[in-house]
């Protein structure tokens, strides 16, 4: 992103700027995707440290990070040969002295050195020997204006290796950003309008590159940040509302015009369940959508069991009233298995042919299903990635359902408009709840309906923290579930960096359960990712048809198993599972009308994250609250995929942090486009140039969903 109307400068090559080695040029490039004086600039300080406190040596300790020292440089000697050779010398203050030491550069820091003269020193100490030592420290001769001139925050740049070993370290970095701004700063111009500058009281654009990258103070540095992080947020948002309005214009689409027998055959015949108010609302908002010559782009949103898979079907049941074929993708084997097997005795119950392809499909039955897809006797499939194949032929395709879509790559995920003439209208499900604010960040070009209702007589699932010690405990209390007939799931970690240890740990526990639960009584199943497709399906039909009372799984069952039988989860070693996750592993109990309960193991020794992360699965069951927290401890860009996304490309700005000014920028935004749709106007010229310079950075999201 380049925040600039001054193309020439400010995307000039870096290798204009004075000094810079064509090499240096080509590692800023390879490094950190530096091109640009643009790009330069926006590589911001990670953080930054006080220049002003002055420390004698005799207050070095290991914890302090940097210390600034005055003094003088005494015994300098070189050492070992050419290739190991390094020098030591003595800094000596009033209160003692410390050893300096040099691997790197030692001709040019010996030049600089000179007997009985004062140098302010800055670097980190550290402890070699039983005696601190500062390697690599930055000297200036020391003068009382230094401390009076210098920025009293200075700057630190990331760096790799490679930067650091060509001097592009934090002090390289800094002065290469200096030369930039002196320039291109009169070059720089102002992106809004002045009333917004006034309105939201900023600092002019050239002044906060300024500051960013070297504050006079604290306060200086307060209003650098907040015009940065403005321009990113609001221009996103901007650019996300003008998207939607695109979208919902231009992107012609297919439209179906009637609700006919199908739909209405299955709704009044056929429904195995009252559906909820919340169901039936965002039925109706597909139905005023898919009704349009515009392509749909909407996001359903709802918690664990909240039924979000037979809205889907309904809608799909829209597009075949109307001639054309629907499909579901979902991310795994097992979770598609899981929707063919839930949504196969609906569609057979209507006549209408459903199917299922996934990885391990047979040769003959894909070339049978290949041949009733083109001919458009297959209406419904469900499936994997395999859905996106070349081969895989629609007669017709006009409806897509995408489950868990964060899971796909957005290259994967546009082929699907390959598929017919129109692009298909798109319902992405999501059983992960979105935050508020990253739902109008990462998805603020698409309609967004929610699901805030579970189905009536579902009971809140109890949930409790045991520690390890309390192992015997859980498993009575599991045993006198097992006994008045219910079943359960007992879940191990897996990491993929320690596969085999959590392999170990999985088949221990197994073993461990089954002296505990001996046979004829009781029978375990086990699922873990080693085992074939086939073996995991047989293991998972012998506990869906109550062959088995427990189930000793991985994480393969976190979404798509349904068993309303099962009315415990005891997670081992819970610690080591995300926010998200522990949440939607709960949700495979309470699926029933008994009470269901979710008991999370862990060690003794918790981190501050981990021991919050227990705390809110102990506190709620509401998906939406969960979400916060865990986009609070996470971060965006962990989060539903936004990172491949390409939205949440924010280099400065915290959607968490600042939440606040990200409001404020949708609201500004908002306001700019009731106002002037198109952005026509002489005075929002700016935003439109902005914006243009946006258009070749930033992913149309929306659009290939």
């Amino acid at each position: 992103m380049h925040f600039f109307c001054s193309v020439s400068a400010l995307e000039t090559s870096i290798t204009q700027i004075p000094g810079l080695l064509p090499r240096k040029a080509a590692l800023l490039l390879k490094e950190c995707n530096i091109a640009t004086i643009g790009d330069l600039l926006q590589w911001y300080p990670f953080r930054y440290i006080d220049r002003t406190r002055i420390f004698t040596v005799r207050e070095i300790v290991e914890e302090l990070p940097y210390v600034q020292l005055i003094g003088r440089i005494e015994k300098v000697e070189i050492k070992g040969k050419e290739r190991t050779q390094r020098m030591t010398a003595i800094f000596r203050d009033q209160t003692g002295t410390i050893e300096l030491v040099w691997f790197q550069g030692i001709k040019y820091a010996r030049e600089k050195i000179k007997p009985g003269i004062d140098f302010l020193l800055f670097g980190k100490p550290t402890v070699f020997n039983g005696s601190y030592n500062i390697a690599h420290p930055e000297l200036e001769v020391f003068s009382p204006e230094k401390l009076t001139t210098a920025s009293t925050l200075q700057p630190v740049y990331s760096s790799s290796e490679a930067m650091k070993r060509n001097w592009l370290d934090t002090r390289g970095m800094a002065n290469l950003i200096r030369q930039a701004l002196n320039m291109v700063s009169s070059q720089i111009k102002e992106t809004v309008p002045d009333e917004i500058i006034q309105q939201m009281q900023l600092v002019p654009l050239n002044i906060a590159y300024h500051w960013i990258h070297a504050p006079g103070n604290a306060q200086e540095l307060m209003y650098a940040e907040r015009r940065l992080k403005f321009e990113e947020l609001f221009f996103l948002q901007l650019k996300l509302l003008l998207q939607y309005k695109i979208n919902k214009t231009s992107i012609k689409g297919f439209p179906f015009e009637k609700i006919g027998e199908v739909f209405n055959g299955f709704y009044k015949n056929h429904l195995p369940f009252e559906l909820t108010n919340a169901q039936k609302r965002v039925v109706k908002e597909i139905r005023a959508d898919v009704a349009k010559p515009i392509q749909m782009n909407r996001l359903v949103q709802g918690d664990v069991g909240s039924g979000k898979t037979i809205v889907a079907f309904l809608s799909m049941l829209m597009a075949i009233d109307n001639g054309f074929q629907a499909c579901l993708m979902a991310p795994t084997e097992i979770l598609a298995q899981q929707h063919f097997v839930s949504l196969q005795p609906l569609a057979e119950a209507i006549g209408v042919k459903i199917s299922i392809l996934t990885g391990s499909s047979k040769k003959k039955a894909r070339d049978i299903l290949h041949a009733d897809l083109v001919s458009g006797e297959l209406q419904i499939l469900v499936g994997t990635h395999a859905l996106l194949e070349d081969k895989v032929v629609f007669k017709n395709l006009g409806f897509v359902v995408i489950d868990e879509q964060h899971r796909f790559g957005v290259a994967q995920r546009a082929k699907l408009w390959a598929k017919n003439v129109l692009p298909p209208h798109v319902l992405i499900m999501s059983a992960t709840p979105i935050p508020r604010t990253l739902a109008m960040t990462a998805y603020g070009d698409l309609d967004i309906s929610i699901i805030d209702e579970l189905p009536p007589g579902r009971k809140p699932i109890f949930t409790k923290h045991h520690y390890e010690k309390d192992r015997p405990r859980v498993l009575e209390f599991v045993k006198s579930q097992i006994d008045i007939g219910r079943q359960v799931y007992i879940v191990y970690p897996l990491i993929e960096e320690s596969e085999q240890l959590d392999y170990k740990n999985l088949m221990d526990g197994y073993e461990h359960l089954v002296a505990w639960f001996p046979a004829p009584k009781y029978h375990v199943s086990v699922v873990h990712g080693k085992l074939k497709p086939s073996d995991k399906e047989f293991e998972m039909q012998r506990f869906v048809k109550h062959q088995t009372q427990i189930m000793v799984a991985t994480t393969v069952i976190e979404v798509g198993v349904n068993v309303p039988n099962a009315s415990v989860m005891v997670i081992e070693s819970a610690e080591r599972f995300g926010l998200s996750q522990l949440h939607q592993l709960r949700g495979r109990v309470g699926r029933g009308a008994d009470q269901s309960y979710c008991l999370l193991l862990t060690s003794f020794k918790l981190s501050k994250e981990a021991r919050r992360r227990i705390e809110t699965m102990e506190e709620t069951t509401d998906g939406f609250r969960i979400a916060e927290v865990d986009l609070e401890l996470r971060g965006p860009g962990d989060l539903q995929g936004t990172q491949q996304s390409g939205v949440l490309d924010l280099k400065l700005s915290d959607i968490v942090k600042d939440n606040k000014l990200l409001i404020e920028s949708r609201h500004l935004a908002e306001r700019v486009l009731q106002d002037d749709p198109l952005l026509e106007q002489p005075y929002n010229i700016r935003l439109k140039l902005r914006l243009q310079e946006l258009e070749k950075k930033m992913m149309n999201w929306g659009r290939i969903s």
